[in-house]
This record gives structure tokens, C-alpha cells and sequence, in this order.
């Protein structure tokens, strides 16, 4: 990974967690300047500087004082550009409100209301015909064929299985399609999306978040007149809400075919497994938001990623010596209830499912390092 000198032109990223997009602006030969909500030992060691963000994962972003926030980041630097990435989802008059003080690299707040509110996509998906899970705002007759969801959420942890209890504000049922989760990662510009590749996640299920993401693998192959189809959606999709730069689609592919489940309008959770020293994909990102000429990279073998958890709560977090292949690790003293994430596991390998495998096996051996009892 290349490393940034003082002169090497400035990138704003704000985000939950800023690690992979810091990563990838390093890897671009940027330096990075990072505001997210956890300031991580490793984003530290990528970033020119960071600071804390004010919100959660579960509320996002608070968009009260981030101009300012950012802006204060940005000293004595000309930042070329301010990319986002998740958190901001929910909040379109934030992406705005920055876009008018910073030279903003990414999504319109108007792009992110088209494709984030889940009427306004529904509707979006009916006039593509784009098959879409039916979604609806009063209590299904049988809430077990149903999901609630939280319009604008993102990672899952916020989709859980459907009750009889009223929806709580900004939420709405989606029903159950059967299938595994696919996602592909599209470069969108001028109205047409240039799919990058596909991969396919899976979740890491908690006691209080069911649907809670646990892993993406990058896929080799997939079904050519399947890409073909989610091309065309893609583009329909791309040409009508105006969607640029890096993009990710999520689908769930099943018994019953494909469905669009959400779009992601920023840099996602598989930047990880697609970026590369030799393809650094925050190039092509900045280079579709400015209308430049775009390339889309090819791939040998496999990668894949995954978030370790803890099981249990951790009252200080230990000091330790990260193995390699390691990211997005808690600083030591750290406090964590059950359910947090502890650190990001990555793996290659030469196949999907060999890829796949060697990431979940480290995600066991790395536990070894914060068990209970750990000096």
C-alpha cells in the first residue's frame, strides 16, 4: 500500500466506520482525513488525521455540527474531495448541507432519497420492472411471511423478523423472498452502471440482531444472463435517480428468481474484497463523479471478509499484537457490550468457497486473542 507523504493531495471521508475508505484513498495515493464513529487504532495509522463523529450505528449519523466537525478536520488542507460512506443513508439533507460547503464526491442527497426511501424504490422497481419484495406500513395477517425494516438502515442490524406490535417510526414490514444474498458492485456514471463484480454475503445472527451482517466472499463466476438482467436494471436504475461512483446493489437470489432488495448509493462493506494496490477503485470513484473515463478492473482468485464479534461483554480491552490480515481493530481499553464488533478477518484464496472457509476459520482463531481471562 502506498504510503502518503505531506504532499500527497488531501481526501475528506466521513462515515460509521472510515477504516476501507481510508484504505482505499492510501491505496489511490492519497492522504486521508477521517471522521467516523470509532477512530480505530489501524484508521489512525492510515489517516492524516481524524476525529470522532457524533451518533451510533444504530441512529447513524448526527448531522447537527458535522460541517463543522469536517471542516476543522480539513485545516490547513485544500481537500480535492469529501466521500462518504454508510451512516448517512437516513440523512439526504446532511449529504446536501455538506455538499454546499465541501467539494462533495458522491451521491446527491436527492439521488439517496430516490433509491433509500422504500416507497419511492418500490415504486422505482414497479416502472423497471425490477421484481422487488412487496412492502407495506400495517401489520400482515401473518407477520411470520414478513420483515420489519428501517427505511434508510444499512448492515442489518436493524432488520428483524415481523411482530403484531405496532411499527415503530420510520419502519416498514418487507416480505420474505427465500434465497441467498447477493450483491453486486456497480461504478455508476451518466446514467449507465459498469458492474465491477458480484459477491455473496451471509450473516452472523445475535440474540438481539438476527439479520446482523457477518461476511461478503467475491465471487468468480456468476450466471451471465443473470448479470445481463441486473445490468439492465442497473442502468434503468442509474439513468432515472442520476446515481454516480461507486454503488453496490444487494439481492437476494432464490426458488422464486432475483429480487433487488436495496441499493446502497456510497462505497460499501465489499470495498475490502474488491479494492487492490493494482486497481485502486477510489480512482474510478472520483473519476465517475467528475464524468472522466472509467475502467473496471479484472480479478484473479477469491477474497473475502468478515467481522468478528464478541459474545460477551469486555470491560477492557486488551493490548494486542494484531495477526496479519486484520483490520478495523478496537483500541486497547476499549469497553464492549455483547454483540459489538471486535475487529474485520479477510482471507484469499483460489475459490469462492475456499475464500469463504479460510475467513470463518479465522474468525474463530482470532477469538482466542480477547477471551475471557485474557491478561
Amino acid at each position: 500500500m502506498p504510503a502518503a507523504s505531506k504532499n500527497s493531495p488531501a481526501i475528506l471521508i466521513a462515515a460509521i466506520s472510515g477504516r476501507s475508505l481510508a484504505a482505499a484513498a492510501r491505496r489511490a495515493g492519497y492522504k486521508p482525513l477521517v471522521a467516523d464513529l470509532f477512530g480505530d487504532s489501524d484508521t489512525v495509522a492510515l489517516a492524516g488525521r481524524t476525529t470522532l463523529l457524533a451518533g451510533s450505528i444504530r441512529a447513524g449519523i448526527d448531522g447537527a455540527k458535522i460541517a463543522q466537525i469536517l471542516s476543522d478536520l480539513a485545516r490547513d488542507e485544500e481537500p480535492l474531495a469529501l466521500v462518504y460512506g454508510s451512516g448517512f443513508e437516513r440523512r439526504p439533507d446532511v449529504i446536501d448541507a455538506l455538499g454546499r460547503v465541501l467539494p462533495l464526491a458522491g451521491n446527491s442527497g436527492a439521488a439517496v432519497r430516490a433509491v433509500k426511501d422504500p416507497v419511492a424504490l418500490a415504486q422505482l422497481c414497479d416502472g423497471l420492472g425490477i421484481p422487488h419484495p412487496a412492502i407495506r406500513f400495517d401489520a400482515p395477517e401473518r407477520p411470520q411471511d414478513w420483515l420489519v425494516k428501517l427505511g434508510g438502515g444499512a448492515g442489518g442490524s436493524h432488520v428483524r423478523p415481523a411482530a403484531s406490535a405496532p411499527l415503530d417510526e420510520g419502519h416498514y414490514y418487507q416480505k420474505r423472498v427465500p434465497g441467498r444474498s447477493i450483491s453486486a458492485l456497480f461504478l455508476a456514471q451518466d446514467g449507465v452502471a459498469r458492474i465491477i463484480g458480484f459477491s455473496r454475503q451471509w450473516s452472523s445472527p445475535s440474540p438481539a440482531s438476527p439479520f446482523r451482517y457477518g461476511g461478503a466472499v467475491r465471487l468468480m463466476r456468476f450466471d451471465r444472463k443473470k448479470k445481463e438482467r441486473i445490468g439492465r436494471w442497473l442502468d434503468g436504475l442509474a439513468r432515472i435517480t442520476g446515481l454516480v461512483g461507486l454503488c453496490s446493489a444487494d439481492f437476494i437470489d432464490g426458488p422464486e428468481g432475483l429480487h433487488l432488495i436495496e441499493i446502497n448509493p456510497r462505497p460499501g462493506a465489499t470495498l475490502d474484497i474488491f479494492d487492490s494496490d493494482t486497481a485502486p477503485l477510489l480512482n474510478e470513484h472520483l473519476r465517475a463523479v467528475r464524468g472522466e473515463t472509467i475502467a473496471v478492473p479484472t480479478y484473479r482468485g477469491a477474497a473475502a471478509s468478515a467481522i468478528a464479534y464478541t459474545p460477551r461483554p469486555i470491560p477492557r480491552f486488551p493490548e494486542i499484537a494484531w495477526p496479519s490480515l486484520t483490520a478495523d481493530h478496537q483500541s486497547p481499553g476499549s469497553v464492549l457490550d455483547a454483540g459489538d464488533p471486535v475487529c474485520t478477518v479477510l482471507a484469499q484464496a483460489r475459490s469462492a468457497a475456499d475464500a469463504e472457509r479460510a475467513v470463518k476459520r479465522r474468525i474463530t482463531e482470532v477469538a482466542e486473542y480477547w477471551r475471557e481471562g485474557f491478561p
